[in-house]
């Protein structure tokens, strides 16, 4: 029967609960089928930014017992008072306990693996399925314009295609660790539109720039999905990465 807990898994869920090994192996197989279920219906999102979270989490767990060791909770062995002291002792030095653990991580490891490479696969098939070109004449300045996803589905019945138009702003950022330049991208959904095949995207443009006059002379960009799947949970988060890529080398060049 499944329940709220097969179709996720905590951030701390091998040393949350029960710390027992059938108990954690149900959990993990439990996740996994709904997950592969998702795959199945191509809703890669957020399935798979969730198995490469728990996928790296356990590696770190296995590499390093300082990060499992801050994992796990602490039970009060003593509370002094007057000094408004608390001192904990760790449940890691329990042998047995530790035993456990290791047995789940080896036996989840392989598996999340597995669930990972089905996700980049799908992923993959997905981004390269994306085309993307400019409409019109790019201005100078293209951190922020529009954004046209068009789907391979046709509306029924008519030669017609839904586009979907967004108004994108990148956003730069430093990392003080390394001082690296990182993009990020808003997304924001304007309207969505019945195209016909008589209707060219220069003229959807044109009418987009009329009734929007704070971008006079936007950066808009075409991009054409060709697989059918769903828009919110896959082609969409694709869609984004693939324009910030796109847009960092047209700076370049």
């Amino acid at each position: 029967m499944e329940n709220s807990k097969s179709k996720n898994l905590s951030p701390d869920w091998i040393t949350q609960g029960l710390i027992d090994f059938e108990y954690k192996k149900y959990l993990l197989l439990a996740y996994l089928q709904h997950t592969k279920k998702q795959f199945d219906e191509v809703k890669l999102y957020p399935a798979l930014s969730e198995l490469l979270f728990h996928y790296n989490n356990l590696v770190q767990i296995k590499e390093n017992k300082q990060f499992l060791s801050d994992k796990f909770p602490k039970k009060l062995s003593e509370a002094d008072i007057k000094k408004l002291k608390l001192t904990y002792t760790s449940i890691l030095k329990d042998d047995e306990m530790m035993q456990e653990i290791e047995s789940v991580v080896d036996f989840a490891l392989p598996r999340i693996n597995e669930s990972v490479s089905e996700g980049k696969q799908i992923y993959n098939w997905i981004n390269q399925s994306l085309e993307i070109v400019p409409i019109g004449i790019t201005p100078i300045y293209f951190r922020e314009g529009y954004l046209f996803l068009v789907t391979d589905a046709k509306v029924r019945l008519s030669l017609a295609s839904l586009v979907y138009i967004y108004k994108y702003q990148i956003t730069l950022f430093h990392t003080a660790e390394n001082n690296e330049t990182l993009r990020g991208i808003n997304l924001q959904h304007i309207d969505t539109l019945t195209k016909s095949s008589f209707q060219t995207y220069e003229n959807l443009k044109i009418e987009l720039v009329r009734s929007n006059r704070n971008l006079p002379n936007p950066a808009t960009f075409l991009m054409n999905a060709g697989v059918v799947c769903s828009l919110e949970n896959s082609i969409l988060p694709i869609a984004k990465r693939r324009l910030v890529e796109y847009l960092a080398i047209l700076e370049k060049n």
